[in-house]
């Protein structure tokens, strides 16, 4: 009788951008993500998503890692920062730089259009932010493309992706754990997202990507907005498998086999006012500084929050440790609806 196999650690993240406090909302997706890893056992890494420096806020990743603690929320190892991290961004965009479709067309391809010539392009958004960029700069011939890199054209760099629904590859399928089977179309839903600015910064969709491949993480919980995005990601991180680059060492050996499975999925439900408009928009005053400042006892936010997962029947003061036991995503599976939250306590 032959011994099974260790089962993989499970990796789950944090990933909180650092542009102000955390309010509400946040901590709701970030309950749910502590509170999943801490079910299975598994670890729980923190990325502060620092990239776009432009929209950084001085202080903020403290002030998330001071809330963080104040809800009794902990995780694994130190803090990773997206602005510390270039050097493996750096070398996955070269890789990326030196393959092709099979069709023979580059995988990567520059894109001089500017914002007002993209915005009038674009195909319409489906209510998640996402607009597909209908691929003007690929049709530009190997000379002329040539030509503008070589007078310095400003450019960004987007990915291609495959063009028609008749490639199998174009297709990505994953399963979310509360909106059941997904499918999206690359070419049609998606379209070539840029993954390096003009200005040199990579874009959310590579930076994710690569992050996540690479520190294995297998369990990612965050908002139903991202639905569509984790198509291309998935896809992204294809190829960064395909690279033969190596993971962050010292959580390959951890993870084992892991990051070579397509990871766990849970989309929560969107935290909405009463006027319809999201919490990352408004309600400056359930923002953690406010809320600690007003006498507020951290039981009773993740109270609230747990109420809003479906965990609690009610919102009644509890620590977040208590409800590692009783947490599943089954109330929100049934309920798949955002949730509705006035602007008071």
């Amino acid at each position: 009788m032959t011994a099974e196999s260790p089962r993989p650690l499970q990796i789950g993240r944090l990933a909180p951008s650092p542009t102000g406090r955390m309010h509400l909302g946040n901590v709701y997706a970030a309950l749910a993500a502590w509170l999943d890893a801490r079910k299975v056992g598994g670890m729980l890494r923190l990325r502060i998503e620092d990239i776009d420096t432009y929209r950084v806020v001085s202080d903020a990743d403290s002030w998330i890692m001071d809330d963080l603690d104040w809800l009794g929320m902990d995780w694994d190892g130190p803090a990773a920062y997206q602005s510390r991290r270039l050097t493996s961004y750096d070398a996955m965009f070269r890789w990326f730089m030196t393959q092709h479709l099979p069709s023979g067309e580059p995988l990567l391809y520059p894109c001089f259009c500017s914002r007002a010539d993209i915005r009038a392009a674009s195909a319409p958004n489906e209510g998640d932010g996402f607009s597909r960029y209908p691929g003007t700069c690929r049709q530009i011939g190997d000379a002329e493309r040539r030509r503008r890199l070589d007078a310095g054209d400003r450019h960004s760099w987007r990915i291609a992706v495959p063009r028609s629904d008749d490639d199998s590859d174009d297709l990505v399928r994953f399963h979310d754990e509360i909106f059941g089977p997904q499918a999206f179309s690359l070419s049609r839903q998606l379209g070539d997202v840029i993954i390096r600015r003009s200005d040199g910064v990579y874009a959310y969709q590579f930076a994710t990507a690569v992050d996540d491949w690479s520190m294995g993480v297998s369990r990612i919980v965050r908002g139903r907005d991202l639905l569509r995005s984790t198509a291309i990601q998935l896809w992204i991180q294809r190829h960064c498998q395909e690279s033969g680059q190596s993971h962050d060492v010292a959580w390959r050996n951890k993870t084992m086999g892991a990051i070579r499975r397509q990871p766990f999925f849970a989309h929560l439900p969107l935290i909405d006012g009463s006027d319809g408009r999201r919490m990352a928009k408004r309600f400056n005053s359930l923002d953690m500084g406010a809320l600690r400042a007003s006498g507020t006892r951290p039981q009773e936010v993740i109270g609230r929050c747990a109420w809003l997962l479906g965990v609690l029947p009610e919102a009644t003061p509890v620590e977040a440790k208590d409800l590692i036991g009783a947490f599943s995503f089954a109330a929100l599976h049934e309920d798949r609806e955002d949730r509705i939250l006035d602007a008071e306590m």
